[in-house]
C-alpha cells in the first residue's frame, strides 16, 4: 500500500480524467458554484483527444494536405513552385506546438475556474472517496460529495499481434513515426485508420487497408461509404474488405502480415514496413476500483448509467467514452455539461439524435442523425434529396467537385431525420443541419433559408429542395 499523504476534504465534485468530457464537466460544475477537483493519471491535461488523438491528427492532416497541394495542385492554378521537400521533424514540431498550445489552454481554464488538479492514478474507495497515487509512490485521499468517472477509452488490441509503437503501432505511434513507411498496412477501415492512412499516403506511403467487414466506415451511411471508398481508391488506397489479419511476422527486415478472408479460406502474405492496428477503442476502467466500490458495468465493459448519468452507486456518475454511445469528444463534452448541471440540481440533457460525426480526410465526410439503413431497419417512411458538388458553383470554380449532400426527411412530416455529406469542408457544413434538427426543422425550412452565393453550403439547400423534387441547379 502506498504511503498516505493525508486527506483533501470538502470537495463538491471530483472528476476522474481530464479529457474533453472530464475537464468540461469540471468547468461547468465550477461555474455553478461547486468546489471541484480533477484527477489525471497522465503528466498533461486534455486526455487522448488533445495529446495523442483528435488534435495532433488534425495538425498532421492539415500539414500533409498542404504538402500534397503544393506538389500536385498549385501548378494547375498557375502557382509555380519547386517540388516540395518533406522535413518530417519540422512537421512533427508543428504538431507538437499545437498540442502544447491546447494543453496550456486547459491548464489556464483550470486555474481560471479555481479547480484543484491532482496528478496521479485515481481509485474510487467508495462513495465520496478517491485515492490518488502519484508517481513518487505516495498517495492522498480526496474526499468529495460526488464523483464523475470520465476516464475515456484505450486502444483496442488484436489478439496475437503485439503493439510495440515502432513497427506495429496504434494510433498513438502512428502520430509520431520518425520516417515515412514505404508500405503501411492498416488493420481496420474506421475513421482513425482512414485519417492516419491519409496522412502517410500524402507523405509517400503505399497504403493498404484490411477490414473485417465488407465495407469501410461501419455505421456511416452506406451510399456515402461506397462513394468515399471509390475516391480513396482513386487517390491510391488499396482495400482488402471482408478480410482479417491473423498474424504479423516481425523476424524479417520488413513485416509479413498473414491475411485471410473473414469467412475463412486461402491465406496470403502482405509485406509492410509499418502495421497500424486501428480496430476501435475500449472503455478505460482498469485500476479504478469499480468492482470493489460496487459500480456495475455492462456486457461490453462500459460503466452502466441511468438517463441522468448516475451509476448504481449513489453519488458516482460517469460520462464519455467509458459509457455507452459514440466515442466522440464532443459527445463527452455535452455529457460533461449535462452531468454537472444535474449534480447541481438543474435539468441537464443530451440529444443523442443530433450528434455530428466527421472524418477529417480530403474530402471530408460528415453525418448527423439517421442513415438510410437505420431508417429502413426502423420501418420509417422517408424521402431523400441529393445534390452533387459537380453542380455547385463554388466547387466547380475551385475544381473540388468530389462528393454530394444527402438530406433524409420524414415522408409524412418533412422533419429532417439525417444529413450526410462527402466533400471539401463537409465537417464545417454539417452544423447548419444539426441546428435545424435541434429545433425539429423540416427540409422545407432548410430549402427556404437563403444561403450565401457562391458557397459549398448551397449544396445543402439544393439537397433540401431535392427532397421535394425541385432542386434548381440540376
Amino acid at each position: 500500500m502506498a504511503e498516505q499523504r493525508g486527506a483533501e476534504q470538502g470537495f463538491d465534485l471530483a472528476v476522474l480524467g481530464a479529457g474533453p468530457g472530464g475537464y468540461v464537466a469540471a468547468i461547468r460544475a465550477a461555474q455553478l458554484g461547486m468546489k471541484v477537483a480533477v484527477v489525471e493519471k497522465s503528466a498533461t491535461l486534455g486526455g487522448t483527444c488533445l495529446n495523442v488523438g483528435c488534435m495532433p491528427s488534425k495538425a498532421l492532416l492539415h500539414a500533409s494536405e498542404m504538402f500534397e497541394e503544393a506538389a500536385h495542385s498549385f501548378a494547375k492554378m498557375g502557382v509555380s513552385v519547386p517540388a516540395p521537400k518533406l522535413d518530417l521533424p519540422a512537421m512533427m514540431n508543428f504538431k507538437q506546438q499545437g498540442i502544447d498550445g491546447n494543453v496550456k489552454g486547459v491548464e489556464f481554464l483550470m486555474k481560471k475556474n479555481k479547480i484543484d488538479v491532482f496528478f496521479g492514478k485515481g481509485k474510487i474507495l467508495g462513495a465520496g472517496k478517491v485515492e490518488v497515487s502519484g508517481g513518487d509512490g505516495k498517495s492522498q485521499l480526496v474526499e468529495t460529495k460526488n464523483i464523475v468517472i470520465a476516464t475515456g477509452s484505450d486502444i483496442a488490441r488484436l489478439k496475437g499481434i503485439e503493439i510495440d509503437e515502432k513497427r506495429i503501432v496504434s494510433s498513438t505511434g502512428a502520430l509520431s513515426l520518425d520516417k515515412v513507411p514505404g508500405k503501411l498496412l492498416i488493420i481496420g477501415a474506421g475513421v482513425i485508420g482512414l485519417e492516419l492512412g491519409s496522412v502517410w499516403h500524402r507523405l509517400g506511403s503505399e497504403v493498404t487497408v484490411v477490414e473485417f467487414l465488407d465495407r469501410i466506415l461501419p455505421g456511416m451511411d452506406g451510399e456515402i461509404a461506397r462513394q468515399f471508398q471509390r475516391i480513396l481508391e482513386k487517390q491510391g488506397f488499396k482495400f482488402r474488405l471482408g478480410a482479417k489479419v491473423t498474424a504479423v511476422d516481425t523476424s524479417g527486415k520488413t513485416l509479413a502480415a498473414k491475411v485471410e478472408p473473414a469467412a475463412g479460406g486461402a491465406q496470403e502474405t502482405l509485406e509492410a514496413d509499418v502495421v497500424l492496428v486501428c480496430i476501435g477503442r475500449v472503455p478505460y476502467t482498469e485500476g479504478l476500483g469499480l468492482k470493489e466500490a460496487g459500480v456495475a458495468l455492462d456486457d461490453r465493459g462500459r460503466v452502466r448509467i441511468d438517463p441522468h448519468f448516475s451509476t448504481n452507486v449513489k453519488g458516482i456518475y460517469a460520462i464519455g467514452d467509458v459509457v455507452a454511445g459514440p466515442m466522440l469528444a464532443h459527445k463527452a463534452e455535452d455529457e460533461g455539461v449535462a452531468c454537472a448541471e444535474i449534480i447541481a440540481g438543474k435539468a441537464g440533457h443530451v440529444n443523442y439524435d443530433v450528434i455530428p460525426g466527421v472524418v477529417y480526410t480530403t474530402p471530408e465526410v460528415s453525418s448527423v442523425g439517421k442513415t438510410e439503413e437505420e431508417l429502413k431497419q426502423a420501418g420509417i417512411a422517408y424521402t431523400s434529396g441529393k445534390f452533387p458538388f459537380t453542380a455547385n458553383g463554388r466547387s466547380k470554380v475551385n475544381q473540388t467537385t468530389d462528393g454530394f449532400v444527402k438530406v433524409l426527411a420524414d415522408a409524412k412530416t418533412d422533419r429532417v431525420l439525417g444529413v450526410h455529406i462527402i466533400g471539401i469542408e463537409a465537417g464545417e457544413m454539417i452544423h447548419e443541419a444539426a441546428v435545424l434538427m435541434e429545433f425539429g426543422g423540416a427540409a422545407e425550412d432548410l430549402a427556404r433559408t437563403c444561403h450565401a452565393h457562391p458557397t459549398r453550403s448551397e449544396a445543402i439547400k439544393e439537397a433540401s429542395l431535392a427532397v421535394g423534387k425541385r432542386a434548381i441547379h440540376m
